[in-house]
């Protein structure tokens, strides 16, 4: 009887939970797509390389909010955590970018050069992020372009739009 009663509880916090809304997709190509969820759009991708079981793909995304701070913040979550100290490299062709970090998060340092880095996105046909792991090796993540401009404008419209509501 007390099991019946820790189950029927436990559904009923599942089920008194509200579940977040899935983002939905504003624009796709390539390798990119635009995705809008609440007052927030994003051009986002999935790494090219391997994907771990334990632990979600790498992924890199530019984020715009709707009259918000963001306007093509650079955010990415790296395929394994890095170093605690190491720096995170953003190279866009041959443009190096620093990252500012968090466990396996790097995001973009400001406007400036998020400007910049949407600039060589658009001139580029790819990237990658590169750090240390724990243990000295490389952790490198790469990434296509193809269909980066599409969803970078996709984004940022979309959240424009969302602004003018």
């Amino acid at each position: 009887m007390v099991a019946q009663l820790r189950i029927l509880a436990a559904a009923f916090l599942f089920i008194s939970v509200p579940l977040a809304a899935a983002p939905s997709i504003v624009a796709a190509r390539g390798q990119w797509a635009a995705l809008s969820s609440g007052r927030t759009c994003e051009a986002a991708t999935r790494s090219l390389g391997a994907v771990y079981k334990d632990r979600p793909p790498a992924r890199a995304s530019l984020s715009f909010d709707a009259g918000g701070p963001r306007h093509g913040q650079f955010a990415a979550r790296l395929s394994r955590v890095p170093r605690a100290g190491a720096s995170v490299m953003l190279y866009i062709g041959d443009t190096p970018f620093l990252l500012m970090t968090q466990g396996d998060m790097a995001w973009s340092r400001g406007p400036g050069q998020e400007q910049a880095i949407i600039a060589r996105m658009r001139a580029s046909g790819g990237m990658r992020l590169e750090a240390r792991s724990p243990g000295g090796g490389r952790i490198v993540d790469r990434y296509s372009l193809d269909g980066a401009p599409l969803a970078i404008d996709a984004a940022a419209a979309c959240a424009a739009a969302l602004a003018n509501r």
